[in-house]
C-alpha cells in the first residue's frame, strides 16, 4: 500500500472504531435487547459448574490487580474465588436449564375460572449491559384452562429468570411465555417494576425514575380483562 493510501486507511480505521464504540455505549445506555432468547453459547455448558468457578477466579483476580488492589490483604484474598463462586452458583444460576424449577400441574377441581393474581414477588436480577443490579417486584396473573399450579411456583419461575444477565423487557416476556407454556394456556399477564442500578448509579444518575414492563397474551389482550389485571396491581408510591 501506497504511503498517501496509509494515511487515508488510517483515519478511516479510527473513524469506524469511534463508531463502533459510541454504538456499544449507546445500546447499553439504552438497555436494548438483542432477543427473546438469553444469548448463548451452543458450548455453553460443556464444564461443569466447578470448571466454571475454576476458570473465572484468575480472571477476576486480574481484574483486580489492574484495578490496583493487594490481595494480599486479609480482606481481599478470598474476593475472586467468592466472586467466581456466587455467579456460578448464585446470581447467574439461572443460565443452566439443568436449575429449571419443577412446574407440577394440578386439576382445577374448584372449577375456579376467574383471574388469578400473584402480585408484589420479589426478583434481583443483573443488567446485561453492566453487570450491575436491577431489583423489583414482579405481578403475575393467569386464567385456568383446567390446570392450576402451585402459588410458590410463580415466585419460583421468577426467581429462575431473574438468575441471570438480564434486560428487564427479555426478563418479563421469558416469564410470560414460559408460564404459557407451563400452564398450557394463553391467557397470562405479567407486570415488572424495577429499579436499575446502572440508572440510578452511574450514567445519568437518577435514583427516583422505576422501569415498568409488561406481557399480555390470550384474554389479557382484551380491554376489560387487561384493566382488571392493572387495577389489582395497581401501584402505590
Amino acid at each position: 500500500m501506497k504511503q498517501k493510501e496509509t494515511l487515508l486507511t488510517t483515519p478511516l480505521n479510527q473513524e469506524k472504531l469511534a463508531v463502533d464504540n459510541l454504538l456499544i455505549e449507546e445500546m447499553g445506555d439504552e438497555h436494548k435487547a438483542s432477543s427473546v432468547e438469553t444469548p448463548l453459547r451452543a458450548d455453553a455448558f460443556d464444564i461443569s459448574d466447578e470448571e466454571k468457578i475454576a476458570a473465572i477466579e484468575p480472571h477476576f483476580k486480574a481484574i483486580m490487580e489492574i484495578l490496583g488492589m493487594d490481595l494480599r490483604d486479609d480482606s481481599l484474598r478470598g474476593t475472586p474465588l467468592r466472586v467466581a463462586k456466587m455467579y456460578v452458583k448464585e446470581l447467574f444460576q439461572g443460565l443452566n436449564p439443568a436449575n429449571m424449577p419443577s412446574m407440577t400441574l394440578f386439576e382445577n377441581k374448584f372449577q375456579y375460572n376467574e383471574m388469578l393474581v400473584e402480585k408484589n414477588i420479589n426478583f434481583y436480577t443483573n443488567c446485561e449491559h453492566h453487570f450491575v443490579p436491577f431489583f423489583g417486584k414482579a405481578h403475575v396473573a393467569y386464567i385456568s384452562s383446567g390446570k392450576v399450579i402451585g402459588l410458590s411456583k410463580l415466585n419460583r419461575l421468577v426467581e429462575y429468570f431473574s438468575k441471570r444477565p438480564q434486560v428487564q423487557e427479555r426478563l418479563t416476556m421469558q416469564v410470560g411465555k414460559a408460564l404459557q407454556t407451563v400452564l398450557q394456556t394463553q391467557d397470562v399477564a405479567i407486570m415488572m417494576d424495577a429499579k436499575h442500578l446502572c440508572v440510578s448509579s452511574r450514567g445519568v444518575k437518577d435514583d427516583s425514575s422505576n422501569t415498568l414492563t409488561t406481557f399480555f397474551g390470550g384474554k389479557f389482550q382484551e380491554e376489560q380483562t387487561k384493566m382488571e389485571f392493572l387495577k389489582y396491581v395497581e401501584i402505590n408510591d
